[in-house]
């Protein structure tokens, strides 16, 4: 299997074909991380990866309950390392489950390309509410649930994520963007995505808690690849179609090191991904 970028770009459902997987065993499948999905500097984005690795334990998850009739595995939970950065092409993840029950089983996982592993994570599954939530926190987002008529979309501009935005439509209101502009604000950062040719899914979310440009863009400085070594993501919620509202904030930039929190909220109003991640400032050109 081949990386191939402008490929990757054309198909139909750039997002579940990036998730496609073969069984080697049991516990090992192989994937291509495809080109389309890229961060600055040609690396591969740490969503998809998160994604791609999700996915495959829910496969490992529901082969190793399939006797026992038990539904369809969701995530509930990941918790991953982000090791090295990944080129696109060829790629191993290896599994291996820690626990089987009827509430929330774990599985662990790590993607790795040739010898060396590149990302380790601890995923937590089991099924996401049906119910709708008993309590939400009053005004969980003030962002309109559709892009307004001044977003921009960055596949038609120039700068860091314009190849991204090509495997996912994304759209941003440039009042939350000084940076693309030469100017300085806050350390947020607000946008929308849907992924082209179907509707979000739980994994869509989870791709979409990592989606934005990094929050440390607007305080000024260098605009480049900010490497996330953790993250952690929590899956509330089954997206409904539609747009994504994703909103990003960081409390603390020191020194090279920021954090951010994501909430990811579907057009129905719903929380469906809360995510925190340690992350690195661009490294100076």
């Amino acid at each position: 299997m081949t990386a191939d970028t402008d490929t990757a770009a054309r198909t139909e459902r750039p997002f579940s074909d990036a998730l496609a997987v073969e069984r080697v065993d049991d516990d090992t499948y192989r994937a291509t991380l495809g080109g389309a999905w890229n961060a600055a500097g040609g690396k591969v984005h740490g969503g998809l990866m998160l994604a791609l690795l999700t996915s495959v334990v829910q496969r490992r998850i529901d082969a190793a309950q399939a006797d026992a009739g038990a539904l369809p595995a969701e995530p509930l939970a990941v918790a991953a390392d982000f090791l090295r950065a990944p080129d696109p092409g060829d790629v191993e993840i290896r599994t291996d489950v820690v626990k089987l029950g009827r509430t929330a089983s774990v599985c662990s996982a790590r993607l790795y390309q040739g010898d060396r592993a590149m990302l380790s994570a601890s995923v937590t599954t089991g099924r996401l509410p049906d119910e709708a939530p008993r309590w939400v926190t009053p005004g969980l987002t003030s962002m309109p649930a559709l892009p307004t008529d001044t977003a921009l979309d960055p596949s038609l501009q120039r700068g860091p994520g314009r190849t991204l935005a090509k495997a996912c439509a994304m759209r941003f209101d440039p009042a939350d963007m000084p940076f693309a502009t030469g100017k300085t604000g806050d350390a947020t950062m607000r946008g929308w995505v849907r992924p082209h040719g179907e509707e979000p899914d739980v994994l869509f979310a989870l791709l979409a808690g990592d989606i934005l440009p990094p929050t440390v863009f607007n305080l000024g400085g260098d605009v480049g690849w900010a490497p996330t070594v953790q993250l952690t993501a929590l899956l509330r919620g089954r997206p409904s179609p539609g747009w994504l509202r994703c909103e990003s904030e960081s409390h603390t930039v020191a020194g090279t090191w920021f954090d951010e929190d994501t909430r990811v909220v579907d057009e129905s109003g719903r929380l469906v991904c809360q995510a925190r991640q340690l992350a690195l400032a661009p490294l100076p050109r």
